[in-house]
């Protein structure tokens, strides 16, 4: 039988708990939280009871408890669960919903259960940023991308209209283009602005199609790839271009240019000794 692995992990910079479970059989009695839970099902399918209704959960499955919601569960395929979650008190989810709103409420999700593209996308990313012990700002922006679609979708109503803010979102691609190389965070942008959190992202993201955090990654590899193409060593290029470390640089790089920084570099240290 495949084991059992649980992980946990608190995020001091988010106020929240990540969660994971592998390989899971364990049946989970009737009981409530009084904190807000969104959870993954990745794999295995559970039988749930919340609220008095029954579903059968699968992977793909987003679940959404709401502080007191009772709820039980049971696997009911006879394979193991594997499920990623996030614990949010009501203190840092409300702080989240007056950031976004403007109103210092709590929210209701009004699912349970849903399935939703766009939010799977988030979640999974940003579980993966707190388990992987980020510090880029990328995983606040995750959070309050998450957490604005459920209120619009899956919540009470509140204002959707999103601001035009052109000379703010261009002050704030002028910003990043001049301070790339420093330690950029969404609190140090929303003050050049003059923006909330959730208005700049909401605003940005709806005028570029990319999030801020996106953009200045996107700079930064293309000054990574200016230095690389001269000769400068991974490191370094790493260490100019603001990355934390190599392995992040190296990741992101990949994963923009499709070529490691390495092999993109030694394609112009090759055209050089061709055309020498």
């Amino acid at each position: 039988m495949r084991q059992e692995i649980r992980t946990v992990c608190y995020d001091d910079d988010l106020h929240l708990e990540a969660y994971r479970f592998e390989g899971i059989t364990q049946p989970f009695p009737n009981h409530f939280h009084d904190y807000y839970v969104i959870g993954f099902m990745e794999t295995g399918t559970r039988c749930l009871s919340c609220k008095n209704r029954e579903y059968t959960i699968e992977p793909g499955n987003i679940l959404l408890f709401n502080p007191n919601d009772s709820h039980s569960c049971v696997q009911c395929d006879g394979k193991t669960l594997d499920y990623r979650g996030l614990n949010i008190s009501k203190e840092t989810m409300q702080a989240l919903i007056e950031e976004i709103t403007g109103q210092r409420i709590l929210l209701e999700f009004s699912e349970n259960v849903i399935k939703n593209d766009e939010l799977n996308g988030y979640l999974h990313s940003l579980h993966q940023a707190i388990m992987d012990g980020s510090k880029e700002f990328e995983k606040e922006e995750l959070l309050l991308l998450l957490i604005a679609t459920l209120i619009e979708q899956y919540g009470r109503p509140f204002a959707s209209c999103i601001p035009a803010c052109d000379r703010e979102i261009e002050s704030a691609c002028s910003f990043m283009s001049s301070h790339f190389s420093e330690h950029v965070t969404l609190d140090k942008l929303c003050r050049h602005v003059g923006l909330s959190k959730s208005t700049l992202l909401r605003a940005f993201t709806k005028s570029k199609g990319i999030t801020p955090y996106r953009y200045l990654q996107t700079i930064r590899i293309n000054k990574a790839k200016e230095l690389l193409e001269q000769g400068v060593s991974p490191i370094d290029a790493a260490m100019q271009t603001g990355f934390s470390d190599q392995s992040h640089f190296s990741n992101f790089f990949s994963m923009f240019i499709g070529l490691s920084p390495a092999a993109y570099r030694r394609i112009f240290k090759e055209n050089d000794k061709n055309n020498g």
